[in-house]
């Protein structure tokens, strides 16, 4: 077995294999609970993951949103598909791999964002990531729509040497097929 590494490319480096092996992962570490649309949303930024002679252990990604605070847009980094391998967890596999994503954010976005599972918070919230107070919102074909079950999950965290957002206004993230958040 070798030491795991971590590797960082944007989507279009993947070659396809790897690619599919990310994939897969995922749906495996999801337990079949992980859509095309969440792939989809996985595509298109930076993803971090590490691997051994045995295989992928854990992957995240960070991709730009669109993010409405304030009356203002922002350049978002919106972490997505985070997950390390079953039989690997609780080894700092998910902390190198959020550090890595979170050097992307603070190189190139105003903050970043995810919406955390109950078994993922914990990572987050150790991390300094923390949960967005004030309300949560889409832009949809209709307008602003209210997303009051995100409103708990989602974490928020400030780029490096930024101010983190107030609060008392709402988010309002673009809109996605699938989960928006």
């Amino acid at each position: 077995m070798t030491e795991p590494s971590l590797h960082i490319a944007h989507t279009y480096e993947l070659a396809p294999a790897a690619g599919d092996e990310i994939r897969a992962f995922l749906d495996t570490a999801f337990e079949g609970d992980f859509s095309d649309e969440d792939w989809e949303h996985t595509l298109g930024g930076i993803h971090a993951y590490i691997h051994d002679s045995g295989g992928l252990l854990a992957h995240g990604s960070v991709v730009q949103r669109r993010v409405i605070h304030a009356h203002r847009s922002y350049r978002t980094g919106y972490v997505e598909a985070v997950a390390v391998r079953a039989d690997r967890r609780r080894e700092g596999l998910g902390g190198r791999v959020m550090g890595a994503l979170e050097r992307v954010i603070d190189g190139a976005y105003a903050f970043g964002a995810l919406s955390a599972s109950d078994a993922g918070a914990a990572l987050y919230a150790g991390r300094g990531w923390e949960v967005w107070q004030g309300r949560i919102g889409a832009v949809g074909l209709s307008g602003v729509e209210q997303l009051p079950d995100e409103e708990g999950s989602t974490f928020v965290r400030a780029a490096a040497g930024r101010p983190l957002l107030s609060p008392s206004r709402k988010l309002i993230f673009d809109w996605r097929e699938g989960d928006v958040l």
